[in-house]
């Protein structure tokens, strides 16, 4: 028996699979394929707000640079003020590391509803619903494995 994919909740070997609480032998499978559901707009306003979080310091920088150079003040408050800019600038490069890690795990979850459904004797049944994009497509590629010397189609 060859194992494809295993976790808490997945396995997936060449005889069957147990998904969701659901055991099927690989020859109970007729066809087999993936539903995208809509996208969740509050995981893509997420990503924006951290994009944005990410060009604030920036642009804060700037403006201190920028009213540096404008505003007639003292030698000594100009430098400071130009400083200041830079340094919060400089700021943003942790922070923008720090959030990009958000964004990169952001998009290994995904942003839609996926669902794995097979066709067997007694009807479609869902086999899997998930969030993670990068689990799913994991497992998805470990049940196609599974069932290509089956024959079984997929979608």
């Amino acid at each position: 028996m060859t194992t494809y994919y295993r976790d808490s909740d997945v396995v997936i070997t060449s005889t069957g699979v147990r998904m969701d609480g659901q055991k099927f032998a690989l020859a109970e499978l007729r066809q087999v394929w993936h539903r995208r559901g809509r996208r969740s707009w509050g995981t893509i306003a997420g990503r924006g707000a951290i994009g944005v979080a990410m060009v604030l310091p920036i642009l804060v920088g700037a403006l201190g640079v920028g009213v540096a150079l404008v505003i007639d003040a003292s030698t000594a408050l100009t430098i400071g003020l130009i400083g200041g800019g830079i340094l919060v600038g400089l700021a943003a490069a942790p922070l923008a590391d720090l959030l990009l890690e958000h964004v990169d795990r952001s998009y290994d979850r995904g942003s839609r509803e996926l669902e794995i459904w097979a066709r067997t004797r007694a009807g479609d049944v869902r086999l899997l619903h998930t969030k993670d994009a990068s689990r799913f497509g994991r497992i998805y590629r470990a049940l196609q494995r599974a069932l290509e010397p089956q024959g079984a189609t997929r979608q």
